[in-house]
């Protein structure tokens, strides 16, 4: 009767146990949490699992033993999504033999700054999309805004959208650069659909957007910069320059350690990537091209930033060197290839007694693997023992950065001049790599290294065998490995004795 009066069943009829009524806490029942849940548990989207073929019992993953029957090897998937294929569709374009294939299109046209075309490999080619990547305040959007100014014309339009400046602040720095064209256009926006919006209205042979990072898309969550909105912005321009034959040059911002920010995808998808390197307190500036569809790779343009601008170096060999009456212990001079172009530079090194333990081991402009893999050589082969206590600081002039095998004979020479205090002769080049045996290895192109140090007035030359022609009037040495090349330092002028009892007292 207590029941039916205040309407309570399910745990009193079966004899279960129910909160005290009138305390404020809901009674469990049909209408309560079992429904919900009951809804939810209908509303979950089936996925492949796994069923027993002998009594039917279910599980998540795979098993090789029902736990259910026991039975082994009983368990096989089921309710696999079907597989779909793509049926063929209509072509766009049909396909032609490569012979047929009109190649005009495709020529690069120039930008109106050398040392960038030098750098593309001719200029930018119609639907070209560039990446250009690089430090804060090393002068890319410099350079690009007077690109985008020498290469505008009636014919061909150019258009600049800044992200992170405003038009005006733009216009100044046109101003100072003396970048000012009727036929460029210039927009501030940070929205993708105001950028394609510019497209339609200008109609632009050139595209300059400055930065990738500042763009963002409103279809696409995520803050401007993060990858999926980089992604997107990246993929919408290199199909509307690819649609429209228009050329883009995208400004892309890089990491701590230098590398390009953003999505690996991002290199992939551009036609070409290029660098630029330089430090901030020097006013050499290299443009090194690490990516080129339509050109040589590892090519590189050199600029020298000053209050008027950006103007390119047609001959920067003179910017590496320090030039002295009379030679001082410490400096080598070699000759690199960065491209199709050698450049002479100076390698400078520097030993004095150690006051710690660990003797110091600086670089700058070479690489510190191979630093060390020539102290080790002359300890070894050289035997050159007066290396391994000292601090040792290596280091090149002008801010260039010598990567290539081809330095080692120069880093090598540079470091046992500084050890024994002795100059190198006067005007004296060295050119060859130096392998953990000693030996003096070929390199390649030798007769253009050897053809550039002539043409500045270098006189004799440290090279590996066989080096081909000589240029008239210089002086070869074809070395075999570190002993001969060490034969060209004069006796040292300092004597070691006393300073290791010194060292003893």
């Amino acid at each position: 009767m207590f029941e039916e009066r205040h309407g309570l069943g399910g745990p009193f009829a079966a004899g279960g146990r129910c909160a005290p009524v009138g305390i404020g806490r809901p009674v469990v029942g049909a209408g309560g949490y079992g429904a919900p849940m009951a809804a939810r548990t209908k509303t979950t989207k089936d996925r492949p699992s796994y069923r027993c073929t002998e009594c039917g019992w279910q599980t998540a993953k795979w098993l090789g033993r029902c736990p259910e029957c026991q039975a082994w090897g009983t368990i096989d998937e089921y309710g696999t999504p079907a597989v779909r294929t793509t049926a063929p569709g209509r072509v766009t374009t049909s396909a032609l033999p490569i012979g047929q294939v009109d190649g005009k299109q495709a020529t690069a046209r120039s930008t109106g700054v050398p040392e960038l075309d030098r750098v593309l490999g001719g200029g930018l080619v119609p639907g070209a999309v560039v990446l250009v990547a690089g430090e804060p305040g090393v002068g890319k959007s410099t350079l690009l805004l007077d690109v985008a100014a020498k290469s505008a014309s009636e014919e061909h339009k150019t258009l600049y959208v800044t992200g992170e400046e405003s038009a005006s602040q733009v216009r100044l720095r046109a101003d100072r650069i003396k970048a000012i064209d009727d036929h460029l256009y210039l927009a501030a926006e940070t929205d993708l659909a105001a950028v394609l919006g510019h497209l339609d209205a200008v109609k632009p042979s050139l595209l300059i957007l400055d930065s990738v990072q500042t763009v963002a898309s409103p279809e696409i969550d995520g803050a401007p910069g993060g990858m999926a909105q980089v992604r997107e912005v990246a993929g919408a321009l290199i199909r509307a320059s690819k649609e429209r034959g228009m050329s883009t040059l995208l400004v892309g911002h890089v990491t701590k350690d230098g590398t390009i920010a953003g999505p690996r995808l991002l290199e992939h998808l551009v036609d070409v990537v290029l660098h630029f390197e330089g430090d901030r307190h020097a006013r050499l500036r290299l443009v090194r091209g690490v990516k080129n569809r339509y050109g040589t790779t590892d090519e590189v343009g050199c600029f020298e930033l000053h209050d008027e601008g950006i103007t390119g170096l047609t001959d920067p060999s003179g910017l590496f060197l320090t030039r002295r009456a009379e030679p001082v212990p410490g400096t080598c001079l070699t000759v690199t290839l960065e491209g199709r172009r050698p450049l002479v530079a100076e390698v400078q090194a520097l030993t004095v007694d150690s006051q710690i333990p660990s003797p110091r081991r600086t670089t700058s402009g070479l690489e510190t693997s191979r630093v060390s893999m020539m102290l080790a050589v002359l300890e070894q082969r050289g035997r050159i023992s007066a290396l391994g206590k000292r601090d040792i600081y290596s280091a090149t002039v002008g801010g260039v950065k010598l990567s290539e095998p081809a330095a080692d004979l120069a880093v090598a020479l540079a470091l046992a001049s500084a050890a024994s205090d002795t100059p190198l002769p006067k005007n004296l080049v060295a050119i060859g790599e130096v392998g953990l045996a000693g030996e003096v290895r070929r390199v390649t192109g030798v007769q253009r290294r050897l053809a550039e140090a002539h043409r500045l007035g270098f006189t004799h030359a440290l090279v590996p065998g066989d080096p081909g022609k000589i240029p008239a009037g210089m002086k070869v040495l074809e070395v075999a490995d570190i002993g001969d090349a060490l034969r060209v330092l004069p006796r040292s002028r300092r004597r070691e004795a006393p300073r290791e009892e010194t060292d003893r007292r």
